[in-house]
């Protein structure tokens, strides 16, 4: 049936104001659409503390820029996040998977972020490339370092303001610590990372070779090892666990020395009954060529790959507002990473409370020295890591002699390496 003209006007005029008011609700949506930010995420495994103190890091970040950025969970199995803050014990991963990440500089270029940073040799390895350009950001490396309580040293009959420097001088001041009613004179958190890693390289036999081969079972670690199986049986030593179990026997006073990485001065700040001294990381005082520097490594800043450009430029704002200097003395007095500036470095060493400026000084007296590091680190190779732990265990429960023990993990390490050869870098681009 045909529609008379006035009839099929009407009917047009009566659809256009039903359709129209709904593609102009339409309209409102797809523009808001197109103007959604885009929110970056960035994956850790802090501590409940320090993810706090990260989320306000964000909070002043979004007020500065008006961007923002997701924090979330770091677990293991997952696709990276655009940021990712990898610790020493998750770097087998980033290793194995170099296809999930980009190289830091390339994310900074693309997203026109400048990224003028001239990073201190000492924090260089692992986080460079063959060029030397920054595959990531170092941003709470650290060294390990001796912390003890002075009030134990003056309990003992002992000057707190002159520690031991070396291993033998060490043992004469545990003694004496042990004899003032310590039962727990010494510990050390991260038992590989500080006496296989750092003790070869402060000995000048690096723990690993440039081809990424173990070789941590020469004369002076089996040595080394063999004083600590001693000071185990004479109780001047306690091994609470491979990770950081002893510093809580430290922070709660119940350890008058530890030896752990220098960052984890931050959480002694209120140890109970601690009056904090820091001294470099002592060395054997009768190998070749004299003490050499310690090495640094830590949690460092990845960037995952595949994500948005949007997603990539706020995550290279956020980067340029890390290594602020009144950023990174924050990062130093909150989380106690080493600042990645030289300008930071002074900017800490003048604004840091006295037990802050003692841990800097006493971290780069450790870093001193010309190194023989071949940016490859035990603590970095998770499987060879746990087999290390296993037999300096078994050589402190006095089930196998020194030597024994060490070759059994280099060659069991060795063969793991044979199959994961990606494992054998310093970093995976």
């Amino acid at each position: 049936m045909l529609l008379r003209p006035a009839l099929l006007a009407a009917s047009i005029s009566l659809a256009l104001a039903f359709a129209l008011p709904a593609q102009a609700a339409k309209a409102p949506a797809k523009a808001a659409s197109k103007a959604a930010p885009s929110e970056p995420t960035l994956a850790h495994n802090l501590s409940e503390d320090n993810a706090a103190r990260l989320a306000e890091l964000i909070s002043r970040f979004h007020a500065e820029t008006g961007q923002t950025i997701k924090l979330v969970r770091l677990e293991r199995g997952d696709k990276p996040a655009t940021l990712n803050l990898i610790s020493r014990y998750q770097m087998s991963d980033t290793l194995s998977q170099p296809k999930d990440f980009v190289p830091l500089h390339s994310m900074m270029q693309k997203a026109g972020e400048k990224l003028s940073l001239s990073l201190p040799e000492v924090l260089r390895p692992g986080v460079t490339d063959s060029r030397g350009k920054l595959v990531a950001l170092p941003i709470l490396y650290s060294t390990p370092v001796l912390f003890y309580n002075k009030n134990a040293m003056r309990k003992a009959g002992l000057d707190p303001e002159t520690p031991p420097k070396t291993w033998f001088e060490m043992q004469g001041v545990l003694d004496k610590l042990q004899a003032a009613g310590y039962d727990c004179p010494y510990s050390s958190s991260w038992p590989s990372w500080v006496h296989l890693d750092n003790v070869s390289a402060v000995s000048g036999t690096p723990a690993i070779d440039s081809k990424g081969n173990l070789k941590f079972n020469a004369l002076p670690q089996v040595k080394h090892v063999a004083m600590m199986a001693t000071w185990t049986k004479a109780r001047y030593f306690r091994l609470y666990g491979h990770t950081d179990e002893a510093s809580q026997q430290f922070r709660n006073g119940q350890c008058a020395m530890l030896t752990t990485d220098s960052r984890e001065y931050a959480s002694f700040q209120d140890a109970r009954g601690v009056e904090l001294g820091v001294a470099p990381l002592p060395y054997h005082d009768d190998v070749f060529g004299g003490r050499r520097p310690s090495l640094a490594n830590g949690p460092s800043l990845w960037v995952g790959a595949g994500k948005p450009a949007a997603e990539y430029k706020v995550a290279a704002k956020f980067v340029s507002f890390l290594l602020s200097p009144k950023i990174q003395v924050e990062l130093v007095r909150h989380y106690g990473g080493l600042p990645l500036t030289e300008a930071a470095r002074k900017a800490a060493s003048s604004e840091l409370l006295q037990d802050g400026r003692q841990m800097l000084e006493a971290a780069y007296a450790s870093l001193q020295g010309k190194a023989e590091d071949t940016g490859i680190r035990l603590a970095n190779i998770d499987r060879a890591r746990l087999i290390a732990d296993e037999e300096l265990d078994a050589v402190w429960n006095d089930k196998k002699p020194a030597k024994a023990a060490l070759d059994t993990a280099v060659s069991r390490g060795n063969a793991v390496l044979a199959t994961h050869p990606l494992m054998k870098k310093s970093q995976p681009f």
